[in-house]
């Protein structure tokens, strides 16, 4: 069957090949991602290109690496100067979406599930369309193909895509091969960039809530351990406001019990107990928020959940990272308590996992992910042996090929989590990689973090509008009304950087051209000089203003 779209009354149908015009023009796509509606009318979305990342239990697993966006409208004549406009911005906001990268889909295999959750499906699951039965936290294109979804009998052409992070990797120990897997499914709940979503809304979903899984496939036997980060859930905000680090402010206004009593009540149903590794700073700006979480924990009083503070800062200070094994540590009879997920080689299901480690720092990025590696490889080195791949006695630290290989993955992992939320790479990674934090890896830091100030402060609040528009936080109206994007600056925003930057170099060219006496000089210099301070302050102080802010929100969503 054929799907066929009407150009202008926008309905989907099927028919067959034979009622394809013989003038009809054709080229090959991976997959539809969806439809949207913008100023100039309906666009489809489809993957031109797509790249194998490797097989899951048979099925191949694709990383969708090209897309096009098709008009349904031939022209954009019917637009005015500024309905054209807008209509490239959206366009624009589409594609900075779509080029971020980390988007995965399966054509005959659910990618939004666990292993464990896959397993202990009833046989009418099995029935459904992939759409149909996927967890909808993980569809990214969900609100793409609502069209679609619509119509069960378009189903076949609605594919599922998640974005996040999937490396699968042949490893050998002892001369034993097996398949090693890294997936990490981010929640389109919440979603959005670093600063402008944190906390959780009111439905209790938690800002870069991320669902990990490592998988193990060795000769028919198959194990999972699964972990999920994301951010403190209750209701705080960051806004950038041209400080390196804007003071985090908890909300004094709302309940914040409602939410995340919701938050853990859908955690808890979803993965069982509940293990809080709250990894920020226990002093500073940080610390209202570690006291505040604890107060939540405490206050909800269920067994199920157990918090734990550890100053990750603090305790590793002066490169000393060999001290996170104090945490592995501490909670390794929790892990041992949890367990992993597991099938044997007959097929049979020997161990379910009864619980998960939830960790969080501020980003849920680079302190979240290296905590997140060393627990992984413990829950490994008891599968492996269990599997019969490692010999009673052998650790997979001395297993240098295999070392490599988990390191390098899990630094990956944590890179494509970073720039999908902060907009660069990952910070910490050399000590995921090498194990050792280094000077070149504090340098890097550095230069991450420069990029992050940056694009958190000028150019976030486009990419936060991107990923509105894109989940349908933000629809494009039908009538000819002006959207939110034509909010004018006001003249102070355009003004004040130019005084200052004129101010500045009226100071720098006073120095280098002396003026008669030495006196003349220094009065020109701080004439000059107080001018720019002045001018740098106001701008400060204003920071809010001067920064990119999203525009297609809410103004409830902003608070």
């Amino acid at each position: 069957a054929v799907l066929a779209i009407d150009r202008v009354s926008n309905e989907m149908t099927l028919t067959g090949k034979k009622d394809i015009p013989p003038s009809a023009v054709t080229r090959p796509i991976c997959g539809i991602m969806g439809t949207i509606r913008l100023v100039a009318g309906m666009y489809l979305v489809v993957i031109t290109r797509k790249r194998n990342v490797g097989s899951l239990l048979g099925h191949a697993v694709w990383k969708a690496v090209d897309f096009d966006v098709i008009s349904y409208k031939k022209t954009v004549l019917h637009l005015s100067e500024i309905q054209s406009q807008e209509n490239k911005t959206f366009l624009s906001m589409l594609n900075n979406v779509l080029t971020t990268d980390g988007f995965y889909f399966c054509t005959d295999f659910d990618l939004t599930h666990t292993l464990q959750r896959l397993a202990n499906t009833s046989p009418d699951f099995q029935e459904m369309s992939l759409l149909e039965r996927a967890d909808q936290r993980f569809v990214w294109n969900g609100n793409l193909l609502r069209e679609l979804a619509g119509q069960p009998e378009l189903h076949k052409f609605a594919l599922p895509v998640i974005h996040g992070f999937i490396v699968m990797k042949p490893c050998r120990i002892n001369g034993k091969i097996f398949e090693w897997i890294l997936i990490s499914r981010r929640s389109c709940f919440r979603a959005g960039v670093r600063y402008y979503v944190r906390g959780i809304d009111s439905e209790g979903h938690a800002a870069n809530f991320v669902e990990t899984e490592q998988i193990v496939l060795y000769e028919g036997a198959k194990a999972s351990f699964v972990q999920t980060r994301g951010s403190m859930p209750f209701y705080w905000s960051q806004r950038p406001n041209l400080r390196y680090k804007p003071k985090p402010i908890i909300s004094k206004t709302t309940n914040h019990m409602d939410g995340f009593q919701r938050h853990f009540d859908s955690q808890l149903l979803i993965y069982g107990k509940q293990t809080i590794l709250n990894l920020v700073n226990q002093k500073g700006s940080e610390k209202p928020l570690e006291q505040a979480f604890a107060r939540m924990v405490s206050g909800m009083n269920n067994d199920m959940l157990k918090y734990i503070a550890f100053d990750f800062h603090k305790e590793c200070s002066h490169m000393r990272w060999d001290r996170l094994q104090i945490l592995v540590d501490a909670v390794a009879d929790k892990q041992d308590e949890y367990g992993y997920f597991m099938v044997n080689l007959e097929g049979k299901t020997v161990a379910q996992q009864k619980g998960v480690f939830r960790s969080n720092c501020m980003d849920c990025l680079d302190r979240t992910n290296v905590i997140q590696s060393l627990l992984a490889r413990r829950s490994l080195q008891s599968q492996l042996q269990r599997m019969g791949v490692l010999n009673v006695g052998q650790r997979i630290e001395e297993q240098a090929e295999f070392e490599k290989i988990y390191k390098n993955a899990w630094a990956d992992n944590a890179n494509a989590c970073a720039v999908q939320y902060a907009g660069t790479g990952a910070l910490k990674t050399d000590f995921t990689r090498t194990g050792k934090r280094t000077r070149w890896g504090l340098m890097m830091d550095g230069w991450n973090s420069m990029i992050r100030y940056y694009k958190n402060n000028f150019s976030d609040g486009f990419r936060q509008d991107s990923i509105d528009l894109f989940l349908g936080n933000f629809a494009v109206d039908e009538s000819d009304g002006p959207t939110p994007l034509r909010v004018q600056k006001d003249w102070k925003f355009l003004t004040l950087p130019i005084i200052m930057l004129v101010a500045f170099s009226m100071c720098i060219v006073c120095l280098l051209m002396a003026g008669d006496t030495w006196t003349e000089t220094l009065a020109y210099v701080m004439f000059w000089g107080a001018a720019s301070a002045i001018t740098a302050t106001i701008i400060l102080f204003n920071g809010q203003d001067f920064v990119d802010a999203p525009k297609l929100v809410h103004k409830e969503k902003m608070d």
